[in-house]
């Protein structure tokens, strides 16, 4: 068993993601993943940085930095459930949520549309394995767990 998560586990798993499953979402920002505190309910989020940064092209842009609650840093977590929440995050940038992409939804979650975009980028499985650990395991995880 590998040791505890880090941020750069996190980076890793992010450019996997994209890279096998967004290829078509241009990154048109500086894109940043972290671990935040043990939140419960809360298990990701994506929101624009708060000081513009420079750009190659001499341009100041937002960072977008999703944030990944501290409770996944455990391997106990399975992988399924932190890459089901990272790409549940990468919909949002897609969809122009944080993100300087155009913004195709009045609301972020409208219809169901992020689980329907998840499974017709081939992370279905992903999305109901972790679903179903989130649902068996998670409350007993964290009454064992108490930050």
């Amino acid at each position: 068993m590998r040791g505890a998560r880090d941020n750069e586990w996190l980076e890793e798993t992010l450019a996997q993601l994209w890279y096998r499953h967004f290829p078509d979402v241009p990154q048109r920002n500086d894109v940043r993943i972290q671990f935040g505190r043990g939140a419960r309910t809360r298990l990701g989020s994506i929101k624009w940085g708060r000081k513009p940064v420079q750009h190659p092209d001499g341009t100041l842009q937002k960072r977008s930095i999703i944030t990944i609650t501290g409770h996944f840093r455990d391997p106990a977590i399975p992988d399924d459930v932190v890459q089901g929440v990272i790409a549940h995050e990468l919909v949002h940038y897609a969809h122009g949520f944080s993100s300087p992409n155009p913004q195709l939804y009045r609301h972020p979650h409208h219809g169901g549309v992020v689980d329907r975009e998840l499974k017709k980028r081939g992370l279905g499985e992903i999305l109901r394995s972790g679903n179903h650990w989130l649902k068996q395991h998670w409350a007993p995880y964290l009454r064992t767990h108490r930050t």
